[in-house]
């Protein structure tokens, strides 16, 4: 479900190394602005794999999945850039968690690092838990104007002039 950098383009063989595209591909490809994925990177949440002779930014397969994820969260989820941040941060300290744990033999290290990993699980989970109860209170306060409606649809139906309801304002 999350995302994690995978194998760097430096790292793969050189016979399958995927091309670096310019920004301009990129954010055609990904369906975002240059000047959003520009602004990605000023605040942290994207670093392009590299940069060309003319300092362009070059971005690689993992940065299009990356961009995806971040669109993905932002859009369809509605995360802000400072939840899809900090949610971004705590992949990224996964894996070195997982790292420095396989690395290590001291079990007051390892004990540590579980800490570590289990209180960023427990911050991912209340966020998630955060906007479940957003996304119910949203569906409830829609449902209920749906009941609404129908009550007036229904006046309708019975020949009635439907009778005056005082309207709660948007919260």
């Amino acid at each position: 479900m999350w995302y994690s950098r995978g194998v760097s383009h430096l790292d793969a063989p050189t016979a399958t190394v995927a091309p670096l595209l310019r920004i301009q591909e990129v954010a055609a490809d990904v369906g975002l602005t240059t000047r959003t994925i520009r602004y990605y990177e000023e605040l942290g949440l994207l670093k392009p794999a590299a940069r060309s002779e003319g300092s362009y930014r070059l971005f690689d397969a993992d940065d299009l999945e990356r961009l995806r994820f971040i669109k993905g969260l932002r859009d369809d989820a509605g995360f802000s850039l400072s939840e899809i941040g900090q949610l971004l941060e705590d992949e990224v300290a996964r894996t070195r968690i997982r790292e420095r744990f396989r690395s290590s033999a001291d079990p007051v290290e390892r004990r540590a690092l579980i800490e570590d990993a289990i209180g960023r699980i427990d911050r991912q989970v209340g966020s998630l838990r955060q906007k479940i109860g957003r996304l119910e209170a949203m569906v409830s306060e829609a449902e209920a104007r749906r009941v609404h409606l129908e009550t007036h649809r229904a006046e309708i139906d019975a020949g009635l002039e439907p009778a005056p309801h005082t309207h709660e304002p948007p919260r």
